[in-house]
């Protein structure tokens, strides 16, 4: 990873106590969807890849899991999760969407000339973040991509960002823990998603102003645009120091 994809853990302190307190309570949620895997010997990732396992199938790099991957009709929230770069220590990552159905009004993917054609209608999907997790199935790292990576539409940062409050699975397929831990990441992270998103723009923008005559959506040597490690556990006691700070 480039050092200028990196992005520093968000100021917390500064953030509203209602913000404040919603994050407590997903994370308090991500923990307690752990715990109760953990009680039967199971882990989110584990949860995603049970049923292909159960089949009989190999786990191959670059397949979906689950392989039509999971989408919620009502919210229009999708992701999946796939493995590819076990290099770097990881073992696989979530990418997760919102579709045109699930988006506030007035947002609309960038139109730009492409050497490629972007997807149309309901098809416009927007890629919000990928979330890498390890081999015991929690999370390390955020992430954002390049549009070519995921093959989606291209929202400016600021429209993903209004976004991401609407992103909900909320269903037991394939799993309702993991589609619950899923969801309270998005609040938890909130800020460090908001975060990434500005940093992935701001890639694009230095990027194409270096690469002068390429289509940067489609450049194949920029693929991940920012990248915040990150933990469920730091982040929580930085909430309760926020809150405390509040109520002093």
């Amino acid at each position: 990873m480039q050092p200028d994809r990196l992005v520093a853990t968000p100021d917390l302190s500064q953030l509203p106590l209602a913000q404040l307190q919603a994050m407590r309570e997903a994370g308090a949620e991500m923990l307690e969807c752990r715990r109760v895997l953990a009680r039967a010997g199971l882990n989110l990732v584990g949860e995603v890849l049970r049923d292909a396992l159960n089949r009989g199938e190999t786990f191959y790099e670059f397949d979906h899991y689950p392989h039509d991957d999971v989408y919620d009709h009502d919210s229009h929230a999708q992701y999946y999760y796939h493995s590819h770069r076990s290099e770097i220590g990881e073992h696989g990552h979530f990418h997760t969407f919102l579709r045109p159905a699930g988006m506030p009004a007035g947002v609309a993917p960038l139109s730009l000339p492409s050497a490629s054609i972007w997807p149309q209608g309901d098809d416009a999907l927007a890629h919000l973040a990928a979330v890498a997790m390890d081999a015991s199935g929690w999370p390390t790292a955020l992430f954002t991509v390049n549009r070519w990576v995921t093959g989606d539409a291209w929202y400016p940062a600021e429209q993903v960002i209004a976004m991401l409050e609407r992103f909900r699975i909320d269903h037991a397929n394939p799993s309702w823990p993991l589609n619950r831990w899923l969801g309270a990441l998005f609040v938890l992270f909130r800020p460090h998603l908001q975060a990434l998103l500005e940093r992935r723009d701001q890639t694009v923008r230095d990027w194409a102003a270096a690469h002068p005559g390429t289509d940067v959506f489609e450049d194949r040597a920029l693929d991940v645009t920012s990248q915040m490690p990150v933990s469920v556990e730091t982040t929580l006691a930085l909430v309760e120091r926020a809150i405390a700070a509040h109520i002093r």
